[in-house]
C-alpha cells in the first residue's frame, strides 16, 4: 500500500498556507485565504509558487519564492500539521498484517523524511519517498513503480491511496489499484474523475479493505 503523505496521511495544510503567506508578506504579494492552498498543493514546490505568485510573475521569480518558502517551512513546518484522527490506529492496524507500507510524496524528499520521522514510529513504513532531483513527480507512476519493485510486489497488486486526482492518476498510471479518501484536500468529485476505484470516509475503512481483499 502506498500512501500520499499531504492530506491523506497528516493535515499539514495551516503550515504551508502560513509558510507561503509570510513569503507573499515579505515580497508585497496580495495573501491567501487558507482554503486556497487546498488546490495550490499537491503537484510540488515549484507548482505551489507558481500558484501562489500574481500570474505575472517570472519563472525567474518563481523560483526565487519557492526557495524562500522552503527556508520560511522549514521553521514552522510542524507547528500545526498533525496526522488525521484515526490515521495511526488505522497503520497500527494494517503493520499486524502481511502487507507493505510506504510513503509517496510530491513534497521535497527532506520534507517528506521529516515529517514520517515525526509523526509516525519508526520502521511503520518500508519505504518513504519524497520529490528528489531526477524523478518525476506524481502522477507519473516511476517512483510508485520503483516501491512495487523495492517490495518484489506485482503492480495490479499495489494500492494507491491518496487525496487528489494526482493520486488517482499515479496509480492508474502504474497498473495499480487507486483508493481516495474523503478527508483530505480535494473533493470526492475530483477523485472520481480521476479514476478512483474505491472512496472511504474514514481510515477504518482501509482495513476492512484489505481484509476483504
Amino acid at each position: 500500500i502506498i500512501f500520499d503523505l499531504d492530506g491523506t496521511l497528516i493535515d499539514s495544510l495551516n503550515d504551508i498556507a502560513d509558510a507561503a503567506n509570510a513569503v507573499l508578506a515579505e515580497l508585497g504579494f496580495p495573501l491567501h485565504p487558507k482554503n486556497s492552498y487546498l488546490n495550490f498543493v499537491g503537484d510540488g514546490l515549484l507548482t505551489l509558487a507558481a500558484r501562489m505568485v500574481p500570474e505575472e510573475t517570472s519563472g525567474t521569480q518563481v523560483k526565487a519564492v519557492a526557495a524562500r518558502f522552503r527556508t520560511v517551512y522549514k521553521d514552522c513546518w510542524s507547528d500545526n500539521s498533525r496526522p488525521y484522527p484515526g490515521i495511526l490506529t488505522m497503520l497500527e492496524a494494517l503493520n499486524q498484517l502481511p502487507v507493505n507500507l510506504a510513503v509517496l510524496s510530491n513534497k521535497p524528499d527532506d520534507f517528506t523524511q521529516l515529517f514520517v520521522n515525526r509523526f509516525f514510529p519508526a520502521k511503520m513504513f518500508g519505504q518513504v519517498m519524497g520529490n528528489r532531483p531526477g524523478v518525476p513527480k506524481k502522477p507519473d507512476p516511476t517512483a510508485a513503480l520503483a516501491i512495487a519493485n523495492f517490495f518484489g510486489c506485482e503492480n495490479a497488486d499495489c494500492l494507491m491511496v491518496g487525496d487528489s486526482g494526482v493520486d488517482m492518476k499515479t496509480g492508474k498510471n502504474g497498473g495499480m489499484s487507486s483508493l481516495g479518501v474523503s478527508w483530505g484536500f480535494r473533493s470526492r468529485q475530483e477523485l472520481i474523475e480521476s479514476g478512483a476505484d474505491l472512496l472511504i470516509d474514514h481510515p477504518s475503512e482501509l482495513i476492512s479493505h484489505v481484509i476483504d481483499h
